[in-house]
């Protein structure tokens, strides 16, 4: 058995179903591991993860072994023998795995036994599981090959154990959501602490459709010491050393590249996926109504700082009842990020429907409908622009008025993507904070503040009618948000958020009716990047048509 081992960790992107491009990432990691002895990369590095109902596909699988095969006759060239995930099949049946490669020779293959069913995951769908897996025998060192899954549960790791291992090998493909990084330390902690073996915990990083990954791959050593911190949100190749001693394997690398703190860990994760979104669907740019407000404020600053100011395009799009001073700060907000910015007043086009409507709305009092057709204009005006010149148009809206509706169908819910679709007002009021005193580790925009003051400070309103407040409508946002945790991120009953926040019953069972109201809006609102532990999406599946509530009045 030999002494010493050198383990290269590719903390690596990818993209979903780019087989050709991400077998040359992985070639190309190699080269520049060369004179490791092992290089590990993330789960299913050869097909992107997640790659959902392809794996339904029998020509993707085809294709998927066909590449394999090639990334493996590719070892033959100098290097680290090569530990990739891809998708192999057997018996009819597809498996998420790990091969080990090298010397042009396919040298072990693992499978995953645990397939997550939750949340944003459901592998169960398209995945068998596989069994009990066994350890891989290189240089004498025997080495345990968990994928993601398998270690949130106890069997596999506790298998591995017994089966001799002398370490662990963790390839993960885990989304970012707030607080996650303590969830998996915590985690691994416990596994090394049960097993009394060194774990590698290797994630992916950068952006597929609403999930965001940050990396933040680490290392723990038997004892619980954290010696190894890899940075989060970019790709890094690292080289860990190892060594056998009287009490087995340790790493005996050090590195501590310090996290994101909250609320930067919230803005990398925006700025990740909307970057990713864009840039691997072939849009030239964004464009966004630049209504004056945070939320579009926020949402600018955000579109620039992930893919530069000469990609962003914001248009305000002015009626009768939008004030000066919402002209002025649109203005100022991409003055400060140095996008383009365009004034296109809708008050014609208001003229014109009225004037369509004049006989049919005759009799009538003006209300919600007049104040829908203004967001409705503004979604035609923007996707025009979109239509002629490309952009992808950018959706501004909050979770707050995602979560009880206040938001309009065909209107501002109009686009292609949201950055703010998981974001609480009042979070968003802590990222713009933020964001105009700090400038992010790797932003394309400018340092100093993105937007004037006076936008954080001023009550928020849709200016669809005169002097409308955001709070005509709905509770104060510090005290709205608490409930829409409670009800939505928690799952928990009017009796009991009402009795956490001090608010008042009929008020959390009124917000409860909104928002499950609210359910055929959102089913038809565009994607948004994945931040907290229940999304609108993926992470949460309600029946639109529904009679119950937990309040019975």
């Amino acid at each position: 058995m030999t002494e010493r081992l050198t383990i290269a960790l590719a903390q690596m992107n990818q993209r979903v179903g780019d087989l050709q491009g991400n077998a040359a990432a992985m070639l190309e990691v190699r080269r520049r591991a060369r004179g490791c002895d092992l290089l590990l990369v993330p789960e299913l590095q050869l097909t992107g993860y997640p790659p959902e109902d392809l794996v339904l596909k029998p020509e993707f699988l085809r294709r998927t072994e066909e590449e394999a095969a090639r990334l493996v006759a590719a070892t033959a060239e100098d290097g680290p023998a090569l530990i990739f995930g891809s998708i192999v099949v057997r018996g009819g049946r597809p498996y998420n795995a790990m091969i080990v490669a090298e010397g042009g020779r396919e040298l072990f293959v693992t499978l995953k036994r645990e397939l997550p069913n939750y949340g944003t995951f459901d592998e169960k769908r398209v995945f068998a599981a596989g069994p009990l897996p066994d350890v891989f025998l290189y240089k004498g060192v025997r080495i345990g090959l968990p994928i993601c899954e398998d270690i949130w549960l106890e069997d596999v790791c506790e298998h591995l154990a017994g089966q001799g291992a002398d370490l662990l090998l963790v390839a993960n493909g885990s989304p970012y959501e707030l607080d996650k990084d303590d969830l998996r330390q915590t985690l691994v902690e416990g596994r090394v602490a049960a097993s009394g073996l060194p774990l590698v915990y290797l994630n992916r990083v950068g952006g597929q459709d609403e999930l965001a990954f940050d990396g933040s791959s680490f290392i723990v050593n038997p004892g619980g010491e954290l010696v190894v911190q890899m940075p989060d949100w970019d790709e890094t190749l690292l080289v860990t050393e190892w060594e056998r001693g009287g009490g087995g394997w340790r790493c005996t690398t050090r590195a501590d590249h310090g996290l994101d703190p909250y609320p930067a860990d919230i803005y990398q994760a925006m700025v990740v996926g909307l970057r990713d979104y864009v840039g691997r669907n072939g849009f030239p740019g964004v464009i966004l109504g630049l209504s004056g407000g945070i939320d579009s404020a926020l949402s600018a600053a955000v579109a620039v700082d992930a893919l530069g100011p000469d990609k962003v395009w914001g248009v305000m799009m002015p009626s009768v009842y939008t004030g000066s001073e919402s002209v002025e700060d649109a203005r100022e907000c991409a003055r400060l990020l140095g996008m383009r910015h365009d004034v296109i007043p809708i008050v014609p086009a208001v003229d014109a429907l009225d004037g369509m409507l004049k006989e049919q709305f005759a009799g009538t009092t003006a209300g919600l409908a007049e104040e829908n057709i203004q967001a409705r204009l503004r979604m035609v005006t923007l996707m025009g622009l979109s239509n002629r010149f490309g952009h992808m148009l950018l959706t501004t809206g909050n979770k707050s008025e995602m979560s009880v509706g206040y938001a309009t169908l065909y209107g501002d819910m109009a686009g292609g993507y949201s950055v703010l679709q998981d974001v609480y007002k009042t979070t968003v009021f802590a990222l713009s904070r933020w964001r105009n005193s700090t400038r992010p580790d790797g932003a394309l925009g400018p340092a100093g503040p993105v937007m004037p003051q006076r936008v954080i400070d001023k009550p928020p309103s849709a200016e669809l009618r005169h002097d409308q407040k955001d709070e005509d409508s709905l509770p104060p946002y510090d005290q709205l948000d608490p409930i829409l945790v409670g009800l939505v991120d928690a799952e928990k009953s009017v009796e009991e958020v009402a009795g956490e926040t001090g608010v008042d019953l009929k008020v959390v069972a009124d917000m409860e009716k909104l928002v499950l109201r609210a359910e055929y809006k959102r089913r038809q609102a565009p994607p948004g990047v994945k931040i907290g532990g229940r999304n609108f999406g993926r992470d949460r599946r309600y029946p639109i048509t529904n009679a119950f509530r937990t309040h019975r009045a």
